[in-house]
């Protein structure tokens, strides 16, 4: 997977989709000492929905447990990616958290109009970020029951 990488190992997969380096980096150090979590990087939309789907050079991706996916990525948006990937009776049961950088509450509500499972603002102060991120890693990894796919 060229456009991708995988960080730390565990139970649940994480794709990450997000096209801000320093926002790579911080979600990266969130999860860094936690082994119950491998990362998944992408960075726009096309190559989101391809890894989704299996398709191309993610042929052999995992399925994600969560998503977390900034709403302004490049190419396929971020609405397109989560209208896409809720209206998949295949994937719709994946949690989606989108991350918007945005004062604008009209991001946030078209998100959960487009059924997200959660909104996060990107904090301008990185540590603020940081504990945003860490407490979403801590509500997703420890207190909430992740979805299993079925197999019928």
């Amino acid at each position: 997977m060229s456009d991708s990488s995988a960080r730390s190992s565990g139970d649940a997969n994480l794709l990450l989709v997000e096209d801000n380096p320093g926002d790579v980096r911080l979600v990266e150090e969130a999860f860094r000492d936690d082994e119950r979590c491998t990362i998944y990087i992408v960075s726009d939309g096309d190559d989101a929905l391809d890894f989704l789907y299996q398709r191309g050079e993610y042929e052999t991706a995992p399925r994600p447990d969560l998503v977390l996916l900034d709403w302004n990525v490049p190419r396929t948006s971020g609405k397109e990616v989560l209208t896409r990937l809720k209206g998949d009776p295949d994937l719709k049961s994946i949690p989606v958290t989108v991350l918007t950088g945005s004062q604008d509450d009209g991001d946030v509500r078209r998100s959960y109009r487009n059924h997200a499972n959660a909104c996060l603002r990107k904090a301008v102060e990185p540590d603020a970020f940081m504990q945003t991120l860490r407490t979403y890693r801590e509500f997703w990894l420890s207190t909430a029951k992740l979805p299993v796919k079925d197999d019928e």
